[in-house]
């Protein structure tokens, strides 16, 4: 009787054990926005920063265009 009851108090302490492992790995996550927050290293993980850019993408290739259409336009006067 007495190992019976010894080899239950050992079971329960495992599995226990077991669950408390497996619930302080698994973290506390959840979905919000698209974004999962907050996992159990939010706190070390880097910032990732992206400055932002100017509105319009293509600003130098458009100041080249205008510079090259006012340098070709013709003088009516000399024509």
């Amino acid at each position: 009787m007495q190992n019976t009851q010894t080899n239950r108090c050992w079971r329960v302490a495992l599995g226990g054990l077991f669950l408390a492992t497996l619930a302080g790995s698994t973290g506390c996550q959840s979905l919000i926005g698209g974004q999962v927050l907050p996992s159990p290293w939010y706190q070390t993980d880097d910032v990732q920063y992206y400055a932002p850019g100017p509105e319009f993408k293509l600003s130098r290739e458009a100041a080249a265009q205008k510079a090259f259409k006012e340098e070709k336009v013709p003088d009516v006067d000399q024509q």
